[in-house]
């Protein structure tokens, strides 16, 4: 069983997404993005969600296509592209289906503009969900072109995260009146354990995300795996890719961020 991402999502965009969150999420992803040019570059993104990345990656140039797996998530995207007024959705091609099957990966390609490979592969806070992390990130990696770019962001692996794996899994096999109860019992717990790491208020969240929504994605968010920095390094360098730039989480099972290059053949 897993996890509505797509109802989360749509919810997050009708209720809590406005002007200022997409001025924080424009705000990260060009730090995230420093130095790399987007302009008529070829950029997918996996599972994109509410679709922030896709629509801000297109506004700056890119030629970008979608991927998701969770079709509630196009009317999501949809609702988040009434904040950018400027994009028609008819422009952004979606393939809708898991990045684990073959028959979407051939799908995919044929976006790449006859080349091998896209030459940004974005994927923030997908691939742990997806049942099977690694073959995820390797089907990635192959969409990815020479001298392209892989952008992922993966959860750390703490000593608690087992303990957040049960929980999930008893969150996604509960009754709802049950997962409502543990939203709201774990939100303080979570607000408190976070502000020991971060020393600020929680809720004021960068990347245009939003605290409440983050709260049901966390307890909720199952398929979940996850990986120290180095055995995400050490994975994507067998790969063919070399480290540009990483960010660690600032709470422990955070997601640390990535950016790998692909070498040459």
């Amino acid at each position: 069983m897993q996890f509505d991402f797509g109802k989360n999502w749509l919810d997050y965009s009708k209720q809590a997404l406005n002007v200022d969150k997409i001025q924080q999420a424009k705000e990260h992803f060009e730090q995230l993005f420093q130095h790399i040019d987007l302009k008529n570059k070829f950029f997918l993104d996996i599972g994109f969600g509410q679709g922030l990345s896709l629509l801000i990656a297109k506004e700056k140039g890119a030629i970008v296509i979608g991927n998701e797996i969770n079709p509630t998530c196009e009317e999501a995207l949809k609702q988040t592209a009434t904040h950018f007024p400027t994009i028609q959705l008819t422009e952004i091609p979606l393939v809708m289906g898991s990045i684990l099957e073959q028959n979407i990966l051939e799908k995919l390609t044929k976006y790449s503009n006859n080349e091998p490979g896209f030459d940004i592969v974005h994927s923030w806070g997908v691939l742990h969900h997806t049942g099977n992390m690694r073959q995820a990130l390797q089907n990635a990696a192959t969409l990815v072109k020479p001298n392209g770019y892989l952008v992922i962001s993966i959860y750390n692996r703490h000593w608690t995260s087992p303990i957040w794996l049960v929980i999930k899994w008893l969150y996604c096999h509960s009754p709802k009146l049950l997962q409502t109860f543990l939203i709201y019992s774990f939100y303080p717990v979570i607000w408190l354990a976070k502000y020991l790491f971060i020393r600020q208020n929680p809720t004021q969240m960068t990347r245009g995300m939003n605290f409440f929504y983050n709260v049901i994605d966390w307890i909720g968010g199952y398929p979940y795996e996850y990986a120290s920095l180095d055995e995400i390094e050490k994975l994507l360098e067998k790969l063919g890719f070399s480290l540009v730039k990483k960010i660690q989480a600032q709470v422990p099972t955070g997601c640390n961020e990535f950016i790998f290059q692909k070498q040459k053949e």
